[in-house]
């Protein structure tokens, strides 16, 4: 004899709340995000994500994007210096290695060279219709592939050959981060002021 049951109810799983790396992965994301759109709308609007403008710099003759990547260092290391001073912001330095450097600058600049875009000047010139930076992107995608399968090989085979650790300015220089940071930015404003009084326009 079938004995009648009560019908079950539908039982929704709920979302388990996020936990707290979660949190902060998104809010990272979020920031890279918003400080990306930035980044490439700054670049645009100085003019560095043109064609004739990046083959200029290479070439000696147009020194807009020395002078827009001088001025972007000279903001930066300021208020960078200022929120570490006041701690909101931890410096993460990156390592010195000489091998590594040296063959990572010379594969950017012949991919410089040959495109006369970088990545986000690159990314720049795309979005703002310049359809030949799609080959430069391209590249772009395929060398980060093959330096994602090749990382581990490098770091057991090229990163300690010249590893000096973590190092600074501060390291080398007598006196406080202040004066250090404080005097770097007066010798680039200098340089920045030799640029533009005597560099050809």
């Amino acid at each position: 004899m079938n004995i009648p049951t009560a019908p079950q109810a539908n039982v929704v799983p709920t979302e388990l709340p996020l936990t707290q790396p979660e949190v902060a992965s998104r809010r990272i994301l979020l920031l890279g995000l918003v400080f990306g759109v930035m980044f490439g709308f700054l670049l645009q609007l100085g003019g560095v994500a043109k064609y004739h403008v990046l083959i200029g710099q290479l070439l000696l003759v147009d020194f807009t994007v020395l002078k827009v990547m001088l001025s972007a260092v000279i903001v930066g290391a300021v208020g960078i210096h200022l929120m570490h001073r006041a701690g909101l912001v931890k410096l993460h330095i990156k390592p010195t290695r000489y091998a590594s450097n040296i063959l990572g600058g010379l594969l950017f600049g012949v991919g410089f060279a040959l495109s006369a875009y970088c990545p986000g000047t690159g990314a720049a010139a795309l979005g703002q219709g310049n359809y030949d930076a799609l080959a430069m992107m391209a590249g772009m995608l395929a060398g980060s592939y093959l330096y994602a399968e090749a990382s581990d090989w490098i770091s057991r085979r090229i990163d300690p050959i010249g590893d000096r650790g973590k190092l600074t300015l501060y390291d080398f220089l007598p006196g406080n981060r202040t004066a250090i940071t404080l005097g770097s930015v007066a010798f680039l404003i200098a340089v920045l002021i030799a640029v533009e009084t005597f560099a050809a326009r």
